[in-house]
């Protein structure tokens, strides 16, 4: 065995092979003779997830902060969480929080803040006068959100859309408009488009992220495109 390591190291692998083994499944040694715990539970269904949602804003904020049925509890990162009042002129929906807005503790922060405030005065409103919430109100490992995730997620954002009452909606960020707008809408929707929530519709526009902003300068002209849609409501 010691005078050819390759062939010991082949033997080895085919024995693994053989016994059903084909891929590495842990960092760690696992007992995989050991009895199945009637005590594991299965993931928590959108459904249920659904069925627990409250009837008004402040009692939405007090589920997402005590319930242990959000996804976001499996990651370890700092949640944050929505802030604004009931029939705010805008509500602002981006998809998650970034590294600098975990950092920080509030979403839109850094470079990326910066930017987006001026987008903002570029309308005529700034953050006091906006609600802002993100599909996510903590940051996965790498990013990276599983389908059934992003549904319940999206679910959970019709209703919170619902319960704030905003007069406009602002999509940030082609993932957050995959998940809460129809397939056939590009992004960014240069118009004002009615988005369905549980109670109803309100007047939405899609555009970038001030993060892809920051890296793809050139598409600042089609945000200012989006945003033109949103002046007249701001206009003195």
């Amino acid at each position: 065995m010691q005078d050819n390591a390759a062939l010991s190291a082949d033997a080895y692998l085919a024995w693994w092979q053989l016994a059903g083994v084909d891929s590495a499944v842990a960092e760690g040694p696992c007992d995989w003779l050991r009895p199945i715990s009637a005590a594991v539970s299965a993931p928590q269904p959108v459904e249920t997830l659904a069925s627990a949602k409250p009837q008004d804003l402040q009692a939405f904020h007090l589920w997402l902060e005590s319930e242990s049925v959000h996804p976001e509890r499996r990651w370890s990162t700092r949640p944050i969480y929505p802030a604004g009042a009931v029939d705010s002129p805008l509500m602002i929906v981006t998809d998650m929080p970034d590294p600098a807005d975990v950092e920080t503790g509030a979403l839109l922060a850094d470079r990326a803040g910066v930017l987006f405030d001026a987008m903002l005065r570029a309308i005529g409103v700034d953050r006091t006068q906006a609600y802002i919430a993100s599909l996510f109100f903590a940051r996965p490992p790498g990013g990276m959100v599983e389908a059934a995730d992003l549904e319940a997620a999206a679910a959970r954002m019709r209703t919170q859309i619902h319960l704030a009452r905003p007069r406009r909606l602002l999509l940030l960020g082609d993932r957050t408009i995959r998940a809460l707008m129809p397939a056939d809408i590009a992004m960014p929707a240069n118009s004002l488009r009615n988005f369905n929530h549980d109670g109803g519709t309100v007047p939405a526009v899609a555009t970038f992220h001030p993060r892809l902003l920051l890296s793809q300068p050139a598409a600042k002209a089609e945000c200012w495109r989006a945003l033109q849609s949103l002046i007249e409501e701001y206009r003195p």
